[in-house]
C-alpha cells in the first residue's frame, strides 16, 4: 500500500521540530525513504510541502537541507501568533459549534483540575489542545492552517517554560471559553490577545544566530 505523502511530511516535520534533524542538515531522499519505509516519490512530494512551509532548503551541490531560521524570523513568528490567535478567537465567538463549545469547556475543568495536581506534562498538552480547538472553532479553513503551521514552527524555533502562575493562565483560558459562548468577539479577541502576550515571555529561542547562516551543509543529528 502506497504510503501518502501528506503522512510522510508529517513524519519529516515532526522529526525536524523534535531536534532529530537539525538546522542545516542534509535530507537526502534515499535516507529518508528508508527511514519511513516508503519510496522516494512521496519524500520528494513531502520536501517540496515542507520548503514552501520554510521547514526545507535548497542548496546548491547539497540537495535538500532542514532550514536554519535567524532570530529575526523566530521574533517575527512569535510576533504573527499574537496577531493571528486573537483573530481566530473572535471568529469562533461567532461561528463556534456547540461541540467546540464542550470540548472547550471540557479542557478548560481538566486543566483546572491538573493545576491542583502539579501535573505539568498533561496541562501542557492540554493547552496545546485549547489552542488547537479554539483556532477550529473559527472555522477558517486558512486561519486554521496558518496558525497550525504557525504552532509547529514555534515549538521548533522555541522552548517554551511552564507558566509561573498556571492557575492563573487557565483562569485566562476559561475566561476567553466564556467571551465565545456569549458571542462576545471584540471581548474574546481582547482576551486572547493579552492572554498571548502574557505567554509569550515563557518563550525561549533555540536559534542564537542575528543574521541568516552561512550557506553550508551538515549531516543530519
Amino acid at each position: 500500500m502506497r504510503i501518502p505523502a501528506h503522512a510522510v511530511c508529517t513524519a519529516i516535520r515532526d522529526d525536524i521540530v523534535s531536534g532529530f534533524f537539525g538546522p542545516g542538515g542534509r535530507l537526502t531522499e534515499e535516507v529518508l525513504a528508508r527511514r519511513y519505509g516508503v519510496s522516494r516519490v512521496p519524500v520528494r512530494e513531502a520536501l517540496r510541502t515542507l520548503e514552501s512551509e520554510g521547514f526545507v532548503t535548497t542548496r546548491r551541490h547539497a540537495g535538500a537541507c532542514v532550514a536554519e531560521p535567524t532570530a529575526q524570523e523566530a521574533a517575527d513568528l512569535l510576533e504573527l501568533r499574537m496577531l493571528l490567535e486573537p483573530l481566530a478567537a473572535s471568529r469562533a465567538a461567532r461561528r463556534r459549534t456547540d461541540g467546540h463549545l464542550k470540548v472547550l469547556r471540557g479542557l478548560v475543568r481538566l486543566g483546572r483540575e491538573r493545576v491542583g495536581r502539579a501535573q505539568g506534562e498533561d496541562l501542557r498538552s492540554l493547552g496545546s489542545w485549547f489552542h488547537e480547538t479554539l483556532a477550529q472553532a473559527s472555522l477558517s479553513p486558512g486561519l486554521i492552517a496558518l496558525l497550525t503551521q504557525t504552532r509547529y514552527k514555534i515549538a521548533w524555533m522555541y522552548v517554551v517554560e511552564p507558566p509561573a502562575q498556571p492557575a492563573e493562565c487557565w483562569a485566562e483560558h476559561a475566561a476567553i471559553v466564556d467571551a465565545v459562548a456569549r458571542g462576545d468577539a471584540e471581548r474574546a479577541r481582547a482576551l486572547t490577545a493579552l492572554h498571548a502576550q502574557r505567554s509569550a515571555g515563557a518563550h525561549r529561542p533555540r536559534v542564537r544566530n542575528p543574521q541568516p547562516a552561512v550557506n553550508t551543509a551538515s549531516s543530519p543529528n
